[in-house]
């Protein structure tokens, strides 16, 4: 069986959600500039690529449509590059290098794989009530009788994890300021200056006194995803977000300040059948070995790797100590 290894990468910077620099950026653009910039640094000509793979957790509106089909193109791809869109919600990325590997294994010599979301353009907020006649409904009866959590929230699934597997307010606080200190690190130590791809954009800026929107140039170097200067006592400030849900009554854990933000973006990279890449003097950044999923609980959908990994790894002889 042949071996696929990853050649390269890229991705945009991380931009913040409705107000940040790719709140009025389409996913075909934060896409295909990072599928663009991908083939340009593995040296590879466009037409020898034969299929691109993007994972979208949200693929609708302005990520929908095969938004990896688009995103090719927008890269100016050839036609004769196939592409293809996976949904599995938080990990469609990595289901997508996946699925390009395994195609690099069957036979393909050259693959991207990728993801992108737009959240910005997207989640605009609730949904729409169904018409009277049906149309528009995202619900299904049987399920809801059935199992009504697969239609519950994110957050209010991280409410439950956090109390059903005890991971108190207090240890989640400490650990989003670990992750504050390192990303404000890594970002002064320039670690990611290789894998951004700086992007340009048109910004759309909302005036706070009069409401009045206006659409500027903006040039997005770096991650908007990290506060530098927050303290443990800034996080400890802030009150749970969440109530109302179908389990969870009022929310105990999940602030502001220790969820991972609403961000909008994309990345890319290039994956090549092992050989192909020694025959190009292209030195591996690594090499696909397996991909393995399981399900689990939907009220508890955050603990999904749990299950997961060791499937993984034991399909390799291996366990999580090793």
């Amino acid at each position: 069986m042949a071996d696929a290894v990853i050649v390269s990468t890229a991705r945009t910077p991380i931009g913040r959600a409705f107000r940040g620099a790719f709140n009025n950026t389409h996913g075909a653009t934060l896409g295909g500039h990072a599928v663009a910039e991908a083939v340009k640094r593995a040296n590879v000509a466009p037409d020898e690529i034969e299929d691109v793979m993007m994972g979208c957790a949200m693929p609708e509106g302005a990520t929908g449509g095969n938004i990896a089909r688009q995103a090719a193109l927008w890269a100016d791809m050839p036609v004769s590059v196939a592409a293809g869109t996976i949904n599995r919600f938080c990990s469609s990325g990595l289901n997508a290098i996946a699925l390009a590997a395994h195609q690099i294994r069957d036979g393909a010599d050259i693959m991207v794989g990728g993801g992108v979301e737009s959240i910005s353009l997207v989640q605009l907020g609730p949904r729409a009530a169904p018409d009277k006649d049906g149309r528009n409904r995202t619900i299904d009866e049987k399920l809801m009788k059935k199992t009504p959590a697969i239609y519950m929230t994110m957050i209010e699934t991280a409410e439950i994890v956090a109390d059903r597997y005890n991971i108190s307010r207090e240890y989640q606080d400490e650990y989003a300021l670990q992750s504050q200190q390192r990303t404000a690190a890594a970002q002064a130590a320039g670690l990611y200056k290789d894998e951004i791809v700086p992007m340009a954009t048109k910004m759309a800026q909302v005036n706070k006194e009069t409401g009045e929107t206006t659409i500027v140039d903006y040039t997005v170097t770096k991650d908007e995803c990290n506060r530098p200067q927050t303290t443990l006592a800034d996080l400890q400030k802030l009150p749970p977000v969440f109530k109302g849900g179908q389990k969870v009554a009022e929310g105990k854990y999940i602030t502001a300040g220790n969820a991972s933000q609403f961000s909008d973006g994309g990345a890319a990279l290039v994956l090549m059948e092992a050989k192909e890449a020694e025959k190009r003097g292209l030195s591996p950044l690594g090499a696909f070995r397996g991909f393995a999923v399981a399900g689990c609980e939907p009220d508890e959908m955050g603990i999904g790797p749990i299950y997961a990994v060791p499937r993984l790894l034991a399909r390799h002889g291996l366990t999580v100590q090793d």
